[in-house]
């Protein structure tokens, strides 16, 4: 049976945000931010529709994902270099010597260890993967992810995902 492959990368799934990564060693970056960019690919068999999957829904579900991120402080959950604490309207987070507090409502938590671009894009997968769990897109095999931070600096995630 042959696969197909459909992909989207449009002018709005792009996000803005600030994050900084912790690295061995006790280094940790200058908080700063990217203008990210946002492609997603589908692979799998073609449906009775004679498509993969819908363009226009692919298209909104990762601009909604996206949507979640933009104008945000990215912040990683599960980084062990990292106390991040909520203080009254406030998250607060605090690296050795270095305090960082952010307005609660400007601050997207995630459940990764770093907020690098590699994770982010399994982050976003994930969600899409989800998204299309919910929509039964049983013909898919598999889902590629690419974040890009600037111009010719990306790195992408991809899982096999077992068709049903």
């Amino acid at each position: 049976m042959p696969t197909f492959t459909v992909r989207v990368t449009k002018d709005y799934t792009v996000f803005s945000a600030g994050h900084f990564i912790t690295y061995e060693g006790g280094q940790c970056e200058r908080l700063h931010g990217h203008n990210y960019r946002v492609a997603a690919s589908l692979m799998g068999e073609l449906t009775e529709n004679g498509y993969v999957f819908d363009f226009v829904t692919l298209k909104n579900l990762l601009r909604s994902i996206c949507d979640r991120l933009d104008h945000r402080m990215l912040l990683p959950r599960e980084n062990p270099r990292l106390t991040i604490r909520e203080q009254g309207a406030s998250m607060v987070v605090q690296y050795q010597e270095k305090s960082y507090t952010f307005p609660r409502e400007d601050v997207v938590l995630l459940p990764i260890p770093n907020t690098t671009a590699e994770k982010l894009g399994e982050w976003i997968g994930g969600e899409l993967e989800a998204a299309l769990q919910g929509r039964g897109a049983s013909n898919l095999s598999r889902i590629e992810v690419e974040v890009e931070e600037s111009t010719g600096q990306s790195a992408s995630w991809q899982k096999e995902i077992p068709l049903k």
